[in-house]
């Protein structure tokens, strides 16, 4: 289906371009994309992973919105003002916008939408990014009278209160979990709201089509406020799990961006595609989860020696070898932040594995006793070799896994409802703040897949909501950080660089710590396109 398409569309710009001027003007402008794996949904409020959100924020737009750099611009509010003491913030919607059936975009829908991604029954995954809104939390516990601290002043204003205040709530505004839906089309359809022909949205893109396993096809919304400015006509996003299979489809021009390429590779992407890859760093950490409802790790020992036993440098340079950086924080390099430090941080290899077998003698592990559990992935040849690494490093401290992977979707949904021993998980940033891997390690957080729970550590991280000086905030939350870090509450493995395939023609990309690099941004070359077919 790829190549018929790709061949009608060479065929029409051939023949615009024949016809002239005009008609090659008119000439659909396409953009395909592999995306990583197929969505688990298209729902804002029930998105939970990169490779929903990349579909989603093309089609949805909040208050605020991610501009080419990453950074956060105004989005579907045109200008806001802050109260004094920070706690009110009073947002003026952009006039005249609509949903792509013409419909107006109003305070209500935000009201709406805020009770919804709240409402227990709704039982959104990442509900509780937005708990700094004052009664957030409550009305997700479903308690009588709770009511939610947003409402709507008039059609074009919003006004949202919070508990305390929050230096990152703008930045946490361009997260999709604060995206408004349609409150007319969910009403009128239920869950079937997202369908294709039924879903419509306030952001550059429209749903065009969903084929499972196969497709994701939107189509510009004319009726986008800065539409006028929006390049590209129609993107396809394809669930390109197989990173040596996507990339075949890129050098084959099926692919003009791929997320993610086969590290593997590297050498050879750079000799043969020097001009497509793009490497850049990125606020986010690879970690391993370990599952605390598992009596075998609530043993402090046990997760302290899987911690230990890892070479994390070894796997950042000789098992991937794309520059990311070893783990020796909770917390990845931010601006204004220092990290706290891993016990780890100051010891030798030799020195990490030695302390590692003594604690795994401690808790009654040897050669004739070996610790036996299953360590799960999602399908990725970069997982599977970090996997396979890991498995090895630790048979030197009496402990054998079993390797497990299933699809992305999947993955997650075990993790959530920890059906798990010991797993992979990612983290990218929601915003630049530690604020956001903290949470992470918090109570009653749906991403806190190992349950782990500590109540020193929830003390600070709470006191740290109510501290506006950013040198004390900075330090509490720094002493969080090293309470997790000294209770081993997860394996820390990594921080993260983006690696992304795009085709010289592709302009607009900017590479930003975000990784997000929305279609509205991008534009394409096409006499670069067809000269390079």
């Amino acid at each position: 289906m790829r190549s018929f398409n790709s061949a009608l569309a060479r065929t029409a710009l051939a023949a615009a371009l024949v016809a002239g001027p005009a008609l090659a003007a008119q000439a659909e402008v396409v953009l395909h994309r592999g995306n990583g794996g197929e969505p688990g949904t298209l729902d804002p409020h029930h998105s939970s992973i990169n490779i929903e959100d990349y579909i989603v924020s093309d089609m949805f737009i909040g208050l605020l919105t991610g501009a080419a750099d990453g950074s956060a611009i105004p989005g579907a509010a045109e200008s806001w003002t802050i109260s004094d003491d920070g706690l009110t913030y009073t947002f003026d919607l952009r006039d005249g916008a609509t949903w792509s059936d013409g419909e107006p975009v109003t305070a209500d829908d935000f009201v709406f939408s805020f009770n919804r991604v709240l409402a227990a029954e709704t039982a959104a995954k990442y509900a509780s990014i937005l708990y700094p809104i004052k009664g957030a939390q409550a009305v997700n516990a479903g308690e009588d009278g709770a009511t939610l601290g947003v409402r709507k002043i008039d059609d074009d204003t919003l006004e949202i209160t919070l508990e305390n205040p929050t230096p990152f709530f703008l930045d946490l505004l361009t997260h999709y979990t604060s995206y408004p839906v349609p409150q007319h089309v969910v009403e009128a359809h239920g869950d079937d709201w997202v369908k294709p022909g039924n879903m419509v949205s306030n952001g550059p893109y429209v749903l065009a089509e969903w084929v499972p396993q196969d497709k994701v096809r939107l189509v510009k919304n004319e009726r986008f406020y800065d539409a006028d400015n929006v390049q590209i006509d129609t993107v396809y996003f394809y669930p390109a799990e197989d990173r040596a299979a996507a990339l075949r489809r890129f050098r084959a021009g099926e692919f003009d961006v791929n997320y993610e390429f086969p590290t593997e590779q590297l050498d050879f992407i750079k000799e043969n595609l020097p001009n497509s890859y793009r490497i850049a760093p990125q606020t986010g950490l690879y970690y391993y989860p370990i599952n605390n409802t598992d009596p075998t790790f609530q043993d402090r020992r046990i997760r302290a020696a899987l911690n230990l036993a890892i070479d994390r440098r070894a796997i950042t340079d000789q098992v991937l070898g794309t520059g990311e950086i070893p783990a020796t924080s909770w917390v990845p390099p931010l601006p204004n932040y220092q990290p706290a430090s891993a016990p780890w941080a100051d010891m030798t290899m030799e020195e990490q594995i030695a302390e590692a077998r003594r604690l795994m003698n401690d808790a009654g592990y040897d050669e004739d006793n070996r610790l036996r559990f299953v360590l799960r992935y999602n399908t990725n040849d970069d997982h599977r070799r970090v996997a396979v690494a890991i498995a090895s490093m630790w048979q030197g401290i009496f402990v054998d896994v079993e390797l497990f992977n299933t699809d992305v979707a999947t993955h997650y949904n075990e993790l959530q409802e920890q059906d798990f021993q010991v797993a992979r998980a990612g983290w990218l940033a929601d915003y630049p703040d530690a604020e956001n891997f903290l949470y992470l390690l918090k109570e009653g957080v749906e991403f806190n897949y190992g349950r782990w729970s500590n109540p020193e550590f929830e003390a600070l991280l709470q006191e740290s909501y109510t501290i506006l000086d950013p040198e004390a905030r900075e330090s509490v939350m720094r002493q969080a950080e090293q309470v997790a870090l000294d209770d081993y509450a997860s394996i820390p493995i990594y921080y993260y660089v983006s690696t992304n395939l795009v085709a010289p023609y592709v302009e607009g990309w900017v590479d930003n710590a975000n990784d997000w690099h929305r279609t509205r941004w991008l534009s394409i070359n096409e006499e670069m396109r067809q000269a390079a077919r």
